[in-house]
């Protein structure tokens, strides 16, 4: 990763007594970027947030966000952040409205913007029409979505989102990461964790954890391709192929054996590059006469990449 860097993890771990929470991490967030963490549910992400936003101290490693320790933040420090934990922390008594005025009071915005910025983010989170309600008389996603508005009030520089579309319906989640990435594109960096590993895709780096450790840190197309082993050509034919032209193609320079059944006449090739690799086994089947009937790169889904990472993360731990 290359920046200005706003997060720097080296060796970050915390126990709690005997119980050793999140082990050993190495990690960098370039400022202007969305960040995704994802892993089982238990296995440590909601602690590295603490860490990061200083709620935890680290019992091991070292840690610097925007070149300070959390822990140490001082009012200033603070103010650069926003969080969005997984369980409500705002006041129940208040009306959804109230709750994000008087947050914005807490951060020093004067009247006018508190009420620019609590409408702006009602509508954003589909919140508007129960702005009058109380916090406490709203189901638990509304909650939720409050709580997004509330962490987003005071323009913050690094926003920790935790679970943040967690019980929101897939119109709303589609909406929210195309505002995340707005936030993204006007310079604002936001660390994201997750339980629809699908999300991932939406991210410029992602994290994989499992057991407390981060198995893994890169892109989303870097981690398909890791956990692949390359890219994946999908072959329908007219017939299915002979056994020795079968032979052929699994021995064919560009497949080296990686080659799987979908159907009688359809295949599965993983190859290092579908861009280049194509073209060349379309050759391959026009010049033994073999009729295609469609041929293009499959693109697995993120959840099967997270799937095979977590277990190539198990077997080598």
């Amino acid at each position: 990763m290359t920046g200005n860097l706003v997060i720097e993890a080296q060796g970050l771990g915390k126990s709690f007594g005997n119980e050793t929470a999140v082990i050993d991490i190495d990690m960098t967030v370039p400022a202007g970027t969305i960040f995704g963490f994802i892993g089982p549910s238990g296995c440590g992400k909601t602690t590295t947030v603490r860490l990061l936003n200083g709620s935890y101290k680290p019992t091991a490693g070292r840690l610097t966000v925007f070149g300070s320790e959390p822990s140490q933040f001082s009012r200033a420090d603070k103010a650069r952040v926003g969080y969005m934990p997984q369980l409500f922390s705002l006041y129940p008594a208040l009306s959804l409205q109230d709750n994000l005025n008087f947050i914005g009071s807490l951060y020093g915005l004067g009247r006018a913007e508190r009420s620019d910025r609590q409408e702006k983010l009602l509508e954003l989170v589909e919140l508007a029409d129960d702005k009058h309600k109380l916090a406490r008389d709203v189901s638990g996603g509304m909650q939720r979505r409050l709580s997004l508005a509330a962490a987003l009030m005071h323009k913050p520089e690094l926003i920790f989102l935790d679970e943040p579309t967690a019980g929101i319906d897939p119109i709303l989640r589609q909406k929210l990461w195309e505002f995340f990435r707005q936030l993204r594109d006007e310079g604002q960096t936001l660390f994201v964790t997750t339980q629809y590993v699908g999300e991932a895709a939406y991210c410029d780096y992602v994290g994989v954890m499992a057991d407390g450790r981060l198995l893994t840190v890169d892109t989303p197309e870097r981690l398909r391709r890791t956990a692949i082993g390359g890219d994946m050509i999908d072959i329908v034919l007219h017939e299915a192929l002979p056994a020795a032209l079968l032979y052929e193609l699994r021995a064919h320079e560009l497949v080296q054996n990686r080659l799987n059944f979908l159907a009688s006449a359809a295949y599965r090739l993983t190859v290092e590059d579908a861009k280049t690799a194509l073209p060349a086994l379309m050759r391959w089947f026009e010049g033994h006469q073999l009729a295609v009937e469609s041929a293009g790169e499959f693109v697995p889904q993120f959840d099967d990449v997270f799937v095979e990472l977590i277990k190539r993360g198990q077997q080598h731990g």
